[in-house]
Formats: C-alpha cells, sequence, structure tokens
C-alpha cells in the first residue's frame, strides 16, 4: 500500500504551476526601478492631468484603495489613454539598473513546473524586464495590463465603459469619501491585483487550479487575496511570514532553501526546461 501512494504521489505532484509577480519580486527594491516608478506617475498627475496639490499623498492613497494609482485615477473620472500612461511611466524607465540575474535564471530553468508572470504592468515593461534580468526564456507567458483589460479598438479607452450612474468624484470628493466611512468609493474599471476578478481571470486565461500553484509576490495585499482564492502565497522580500502567507523569502534566490521539494521530483529528462523567448503575450498564455 505504501508503494502504491508513493506512485499515486509523484503521478499528483503538489505543485502544478508557479505564479509569479514582476516588480520588486524577480528583482530587489533596492534596484530603485521601484522608486523611479512612483517619480513618473507623480509627474504624470502634474504635467498630463493637471493635479496641482498633494500629488504624493493622493498618488499613495489611490494605490491603496485601488490596487494602482492608474486605477484610482480612473475610478475618479481621469480620462487619459492606457498606452500614454504607460509610455510615460515605464517608456522612461532607466532600466540599465536592472543587471542579468545568471543565479536565478538557472534556477527557475531548473526546476520542471510551469512557470507564468503576472502583473499589473503593461506588457512592454514586463517583457523589457525579464530581457533585462536574462528571464525571457524561463517563462512560459506573461499575464499583464492588457491580458486583464483588452481594449476594443472601436473604443479605445475603457473610460467611456463608465455607466453613466456611477459616482465620479473630484479629487476633494474623494478624499471626503475615504475620511467618511459612510461614503462609497467609485469603482474603477481597470482590473487589476489585488482584487478577485483579477485572480479569476488568470485561473480562467492560464488554466490554472489555483490549489496547485504558488504564488509569489512583494505584496501581502496582493497575498492575501491569493491565499483566499486557494493560491499557495508566498511573501518575497522578506523573511518574516505573517497571516495570508505560507512562505517568507528574503529574497527570490531562496526559493530552493525555502522549497525544496520544487526540484525532488526533477529527473534528467525535465531538467532546464526553456521557452521559445517569445515572451509578449498578453491576451493568452500556452498550455
Amino acid at each position: 500500500m505504501e508503494y502504491e501512494d508513493q506512485i499515486n504521489q509523484a503521478m499528483d505532484p503538489k505543485y502544478e504551476c508557479l505564479l509569479f509577480d514582476l516588480d520588486d519580486t524577480l528583482y530587489p527594491l533596492t534596484s530603485g526601478i521601484s522608486s523611479e516608478v512612483t517619480k513618473n506617475i507623480q509627474e504624470y498627475m502634474i504635467k498630463k492631468l493637471g493635479i496641482k496639490e498633494n500629488v504624493p499623498e493622493l498618488c499613495v492613497s489611490l494605490y491603496k484603495h485601488y490596487g494602482t494609482t492608474m486605477a484610482g485615477l480612473k475610478a475618479i473620472g481621469y480620462n487619459f489613454e492606457y498606452d500614454d500612461f504607460h509610455s510615460f511611466v515605464h517608456g522612461r524607465l532607466p532600466y540599465a539598473m536592472l543587471k542579468p540575474d545568471p543565479v536565478l535564471r538557472n534556477l527557475l530553468l531548473s526546476i520542471p513546473i510551469r512557470k507564468i508572470i503576472f502583473t499589473n504592468a503593461d506588457k512592454n515593461h514586463a517583457v523589457r524586464v525579464l530581457n533585462r534580468l536574462g528571464l525571457e526564456d524561463c517563462v512560459e507567458g506573461i499575464i499583464c495590463f492588457e491580458t486583464l483589460n483588452p481594449i476594443n479598438k472601436e473604443n479605445p479607452s475603457a473610460a467611456d465603459d463608465i455607466k453613466p450612474d456611477t459616482a465620479i468624484l473630484d479629487i476633494n470628493g474623494y478624499c471626503s469619501a475615504v475620511l467618511d466611512s459612510e461614503l462609497k468609493l467609485p469603482s474603477t474599471p481597470v482590473v487589476c491585483k489585488p482584487f478577485e476578478n483579477a485572480f479569476e481571470q488568470v485561473f480562467k486565461i492560464a488554466k490554472i487550479n489555483p490549489q496547485k500553484t504558488l504564488f509569489f509576490d512583494d505584496s501581502i495585499r496582493n497575498l492575501q487575496t491569493g491565499k483566499k482564492m486557494g493560491l499557495h502565497a508566498v511573501w518575497v522580500g522578506t523573511s518574516h511570514r505573517t497571516d495570508g502567507v505560507d512562505y517568507a523569502l528574503e529574497s527570490i534566490h531562496n526559493i530552493r532553501e525555502a522549497l525544496p521539494e520544487l526540484w525532488e521530483a526533477t529527473d534528467e529528462k525535465t531538467k532546464n526546461i526553456r521557452y521559445s523567448g517569445k515572451i509578449s503575450i498578453e491576451t493568452t498564455v500556452r498550455a
């Protein structure tokens, strides 16, 4: 009976997929990229949207309540093209700050399990980051902003999809709503982490069984939602475990020490799984 159990366990692995966040997860916060993104977002708010007061505070508050500052800006009524925002915020980043990571590359290539990127960022940013890190052929596909927010060419701005009865607030109205628990914040048309509908779409698009998927992210909010949705949660960037996570890694490089079982079933036929490197996949993921 014990032998049969071992056979069944080998045929039914604990994990079938590794789902990775991108920014500040596959590379450390200390790279400086995150602060550059924040600076560009605030500059966009000032120069493109004409917001003049309390920009840093508003930027943080919208991120806190809507998952991304952009999602929050859409919710409170700012009409701009997604591509314009992404081009301004990510298109001007100093990507040279990111260096190739051969250690992580070797780790990922040696794990005989599907690997998928799940990021709130746009496709171009995700591809450039993976290329800079040297990980372009280590993942099966990318689920990004465009995947979860497909734009109808006849209706290029999803802001047009906001229903007329949706409460659109100005900045003062938004700040009042945040402070007054009786006022309801308007919803955003943007689908993104940490909200459940984003995870539901990811599971469907990538044909993921959450109970057999490890989810790596640096955001505790994203991880707590993922855990609620059935994923095994891995908090990257700290060694301190907390409620809502199963594992905590100071660095993504610690994956082997924390999860040695990912390698235990590896045989010579399944080592060094590589993909074509054509990872600019924003609407589908290879099955």
